[in-house]
């Protein structure tokens, strides 16, 4: 039992941080947002709300600057006032904005807003693990390799996460009579609506490459097109 001790604070470490962090990030939504009221997004996430059979969608605008979308830990979707800002300028169709919500909206179906905690759990347990292992081999350098090790673990983690919210992006712009094109259109715009590009390559980031991303999209298109109708 004592063995196991520095892992079960490890977790317990990781937990308490986890929702202190979902505490804080309440908070910050909580004073820096206000309910989206956009007549011609809001016609489209009642598609959305038909399509899953719920009578309302709600979305916020997070009122701070870089373009992102999020879910939550407490389940409520947002965009950011500058990634809307993009939509007002015709940078951004109301399709794509829409394929946004989506995708959010696919993390918060999928549970991956409860799944992090989880997950990063885990990790910091690992991270420890492997901390103790190394440093007894390489001294000084053990905690370093096993940090870097950990965070190639929690950026697949993430993009496995991503892959998935997209899928489910994908099939309910489908089911809501949109199509996948607004997606895969957004996602060619990213880079440089973000001002990201190059860096990282594809494998040490928490989101997939831009080609894979549309290629996942139109693999499952392609499947979904060939799948026995029930």
């Amino acid at each position: 039992m004592l063995k196991l001790s520095p892992f079960l604070l490890a977790i317990g470490y990781a937990l308490v941080m986890y929702m202190l962090s979902a505490w804080r990030t309440k908070r910050e939504l909580d004073a820096k947002s206000t309910e989206l009221a956009d007549p011609r997004l809001k016609r489209l996430t009642d598609h959305f709300a038909g399509a899953v059979g719920v009578p309302a969608i709600k979305v916020h605008i997070y009122e701070i600057e870089p373009v992102n979308g999020l879910a939550a830990p407490d389940g409520r979707i947002f965009i950011t006032r500058g990634f809307y800002n993009r939509y007002r300028t015709g940078e951004v169709t109301a399709e794509e904005m829409a394929s946004v919500i989506a995708h959010e909206l696919g993390h918060v179906a999928l549970g991956h807003t409860r799944k992090r905690m989880i997950d990063f759990s885990g990790t910091n347990a690992i991270r420890i693990a492997l901390a103790a292992v190394f440093s007894r081999f390489l001294p000084g350098l053990g905690v370093v390799l096993a940090n870097a090790l950990t965070a190639l673990l929690a950026s697949k983690l993430s993009r496995n996460d991503e892959y998935e919210a997209d899928a489910y992006a994908s099939a309910l712009m489908l089911k809501a009579g949109l199509g996948t094109e607004p997606q895969k259109s957004l996602f060619r715009k990213l880079n440089a609506l973000t001002g990201v590009g190059g860096g990282l390559p594809a494998w040490m980031m928490s989101h997939p490459s831009t080609e894979d991303r549309i290629r996942a999209i139109e693999e499952n298109e392609a499947r979904w097109k060939l799948a026995p109708e029930d």
